[in-house]
């Protein structure tokens, strides 16, 4: 073969290679411009959290084991999905309750959902937390809201969510979700079991 004909050989190669690079960058671009349109118009929107009520159980600060709390309450948790065209996954979501950052009782799995479009669905777990250790100086702020009359408990949501559009399932996303809880002792309900507590309260959520 000449010098010729192997200049012209990997020329051609060259020119094969420049197309192919072309192609594959503009079908790149091609898919993140439908994307982005995609996103724009839909315009996907968080879902909205809310902490309609909470019925404490148990509240006991003077457990037996020293620098310990008890805690047993159940709430009502309800999620919307304001997206008119939008569904929402939700996944391996868990929650706590807490006071001061540290967390105060065990973690409370919720089911696997599926949310339609503008749904709304509803949870009402139990939390539970024995003899849980807590830091002294936590222990001695808890006690001083308790005889005050009111403590703010976080009932925080941790887990994973997913959009669907159509047929498409986008992939998962981390979603934490934090509902503030005031908790009331005054009068009647210092020593009381099973009160409940209409709060309705809207949660900050992070996605």
């Amino acid at each position: 073969m000449s010098p010729k004909d192997c200049g012209h050989h990997e020329s051609s190669h060259r020119r094969l290679l420049r197309l192919i690079l072309t192609g594959a960058a503009a079908f790149i671009v091609l898919v993140l411009v439908v994307i982005f349109l995609i996103w724009v118009i839909l315009r996907p929107t968080k879902p909205r959290f809310t902490l309609q009520d909470a019925t404490l159980y148990t509240f006991n600060l003077s457990s037996p084991i020293p620098n310990t709390l008890s805690l047993t309450m159940q709430v009502t948790l309800s999620a919307h999905n304001p997206n008119a065209r939008i569904g929402v996954y939700y996944h391996a979501l868990r929650l706590h309750a807490s006071y001061h950052s540290q967390q105060i009782s065990l973690s409370t799995a919720l089911p696997d959902t599926y949310q339609g479009h503008r749904d709304f669905t509803v949870w009402s777990p139990f939390l539970y937390g024995i003899a849980v250790p807590v830091a002294p100086f936590v222990l001695t702020s808890l006690q001083q809201d308790h005889d005050a009359g009111t403590v703010m408990v976080n009932v925080k949501v941790n887990g994973r969510v997913k959009w669907k559009v159509g047929t498409w399932v986008s992939g998962r996303y981390h979603i934490y979700v934090n509902c503030p809880a005031y908790i009331s002792f005054a009068g009647d309900r210092s020593n009381a079991v099973g009160v409940k507590f209409r709060l309705l309260q809207s949660c900050s959520v992070d996605v």
